[in-house]
């Protein structure tokens, strides 16, 4: 299978905190700005105050985020205090993505790099990658069609993500108060001027287009750095419809080209809805977890608490209700317990044995996604589908995911097979199954692009095969 991964490829810093740094660190600011901050978080950091805020308000609540960041200042104390000591990887959805397909059998992957120096290029997996011929971005705009502006602020550095790791169970001084950690989780300090704008190279672009009627697939993700202003005083509605431009190339050289948006963490709720709608239509899939898909409920109208909660049965009521509105064929959600996908079911194909035929392969997938996560977070590396195979049978299923299993099979009234679940739930067929979990993850980043690669590849493979 040859498949394109765009927008956002960067270096991410790993560096898991304890509470006891977190404590310290604390210490350093007036608790009055800190505990509005957690109260009402920014959501973007401008200050190192915004960051330390942002760190412990996720870790206070187990949860994941990622912020921007806008100042150069807080740039340099990020990577002087922690870029070290950190472990030094590649980041960003489509990296994480195209490394993932280069490791489990993908026989071509072409990335989009916004910044393809040295550092950036080494951290790609060897097998199978190719890199059109990249010209680092000028301070300009970018070649014509591009519709990107490379942003002035950080021209001279390498796209840094600073992500923190957290462990449940861990707990840290909240200014007299014990806070405990409910989950393990990270938050993510982001230093990315050019994956702001959906930075395409002119060299991927072309490659792209020219070679569409070869490609058999396209991963597609960084919106969620957009913002809703830029400093120059431009919308985030220009990119997407150069994006939407793009992709409908893509789709007007080759009709069969399978494109999956992956979602993430958006800042901005009206950004998020408006990529979902106006994707929805050139998309054959589309990726989330159970927060992205919880902004979702004034679209699906089932209430965010279940969804957060990690019930299967909200999950798959959202799921359909959301995919069924704009038509979507697929929507696929990665929780940390479970994956659950809703399938769009074409009318000849609800009866046995054509459902259960359909049944079977996207479990299949699904399971194989399943398998690259849980191995990925449990050894940090994929070394191919037999490493995959071997490292997966040493992993525990997760005992929630299972008990939802059982909810979900009540719920739907589904039938079991293979390790998961099907049912046919308002046009759709929902497919489940739990995690595999490592009781000593080596990270908790890029595992939901990771499933995510793994399953859309496994399933690219099981169609062509039909």
């Amino acid at each position: 299978m040859k498949i394109l991964c765009g927008y956002n490829v960067n270096i991410d810093s790993v560096y898991r905190i304890s509470g006891t740094e977190l404590s310290e660190l604390l210490e350093s600011f007036e608790s009055a700005e800190i505990l509005d901050k957690i109260e009402n978080p920014p959501g973007r950091i401008e200050s190192v105050s915004d960051f330390v805020a942002g760190l412990a308000y996720c870790m206070k609540n187990g949860c994941g985020a990622e912020w921007l960041v806008f100042q150069r200042s807080v740039f340099e104390f990020l990577k002087e205090r922690y870029f070290e000591k950190s472990l030094v990887r590649m980041g960003g959805n489509a990296g994480i993505m195209a490394n993932a397909l280069s490791e489990i059998g993908a026989s071509l992957v072409v990335p989009n790099v916004a910044v393809p120096s040295k550092a950036q290029l080494s951290l790609f997996s060897g097998k199978n990658m190719y890199f059109p011929n990249n010209v680092l971005p000028s301070s300009g705009p970018e070649s014509p069609g591009g519709g990107n502006t490379a942003e002035a602020a950080f021209p001279d550095q390498d796209p840094i993500h600073f992500v923190f790791d957290f462990s449940g169970g861990d707990s840290f001084s909240l200014y007299g108060t014990r806070v405990t950690v409910p989950r393990e989780n990270r938050f993510i300090a982001t230093c990315d001027q050019l994956n702001f704008r959906l930075f395409t190279s002119p060299a991927f672009e072309a490659y792209a287009l020219r070679h569409a009627g070869e490609i058999d697939g396209a991963l597609i993700s960084g919106f969620h750095l957009l913002l809703e202003t830029y400093p120059d005083g431009s919308s985030y509605e220009k990119l997407l419809d150069n994006a939407l431009a793009r992709l409908r190339a893509w789709k007007g050289a080759n009709e069969k080209l399978r494109i999956h948006l992956e979602f993430g963490h958006f800042g901005s709720r009206e950004i998020a809805r408006t990529v979902f709608l106006r994707f929805a239509g050139i998309s054959y899939s589309m990726g989330m977890n159970e927060d992205e898909l919880a902004v979702f409920h004034d679209l699906h109208g089932v209430p965010p608490e279940g969804i957060r909660r990690m019930e299967a049965e909200s999950v798959g009521k959202a799921a359909s209700g959301l995919a069924s509105g704009p038509g979507l064929r697929k929507l696929l959600v990665h929780t940390r317990e479970f994956v659950l996908s809703a399938v769009a079911v074409d009318p000849g194909r609800v009866e046995a044995p054509a459902l259960l035929q359909e049944a079977e392969k996207e479990l299949e997938a699904l399971e194989f996604g399943v398998r690259c996560a849980g191995v990925y977070a449990a050894t940090g590396r994929l070394d191919g589908r037999e490493f995959v195979e071997n490292k997966s049978e040493k992993l525990e299923e997760s005992v929630f995911g299972g008990e939802q299993l059982s909810r979900f099979l009540d719920a739907f009234g589904g039938q079991a097979f293979r390790r998961g679940a099907f049912a046919l739930y308002g046009g759709y067929m929902l497919c489940m199954l739990p995690t595999l979990l490592s009781k000593s993850p080596v990270t908790t980043v890029g595992l939901g692009d990771t499933l995510t690669s793994g399953t859309f590849l496994r399933r690219l493979e099981l169609d062509v095969q039909v």
